[in-house]
């Protein structure tokens, strides 16, 4: 069976949003064209405790985007995003839900960040995502969402691990681009790692 994953289409990360990627609102399109495509739909989403330690705001003297570290891991510390049950973190009012037949949150964990669907970044738990998409017989996936460079490449890069068939819908997805060209790197990356890369027109 193959999959689609959403991941964190979600007010913050639009345009307007506390952590907006430039144009991030345009994936969403995206998204529903291809829904009726798959026979499975599962999104991610990004669901932070206010007192989470990637929030610049709970280190004092810190700045938004500045480097330091979290759980032994090097961390960029973010403003203060998709905090759980509020405007910032349910996603984005034009994609249609129907079809997402299961939304895993990730970055519950105030001790340490999760980019990926699957796990957090120091592949401590799962979210189940993993678990779920084995249960149903899950062989691969198509990937889109935001943002490319960090959450969208670290779901792809679990999913290969996992073995699983990855494409990842290139149009679907925008980058932060905290330095220039951060996300036509991480979509090189994947592609060396095995990764498939294709626009929502390509997909059968």
């Amino acid at each position: 069976m193959k999959a689609l994953i959403l991941v964190d289409i979600q007010n913050d990360f639009c345009p307007g949003g506390a952590l907006a990627v430039p144009k991030g609102d345009e994936v969403v399109a995206i998204a529903n064209q291809l829904l009726p495509l798959f026979p499975l739909v599962v999104a991610t989403q990004d669901w932070h405790p206010a007192n989470h330690g990637s929030f610049a705001a709970n280190h004092p003297g810190a700045t938004p985007f500045q480097m330091s570290e979290l759980a032994g891991l090097p961390q960029v510390l973010w403003p203060v995003h998709c905090v759980q049950n509020t405007h910032g973190a349910a996603f984005h009012a034009k994609l249609d839900p129907r079809a997402i037949a299961k939304v895993f949150p990730k970055g519950i964990d105030p001790a340490i960040d999760s980019y990926s669907g699957f796990f957090d970044n120091g592949w401590r738990k799962s979210t189940g995502l993993g678990e779920f998409l084995h249960e149903q017989k899950v062989a691969a996936v198509a990937i889109l969402g935001l943002a490319t460079d960090y959450c969208v490449t670290a779901t792809a890069r679990d999913a290969l691990r996992m073995g699983l068939q990855v494409t990842l819908v290139t149009d679907g997805c925008r980058a932060v681009d905290l330095q220039p060209g951060d996300g036509e790197r991480a979509m090189a990356e994947l592609r060396q790692a095995g990764a498939q890369l294709c626009t929502a027109r390509e997909i059968e």
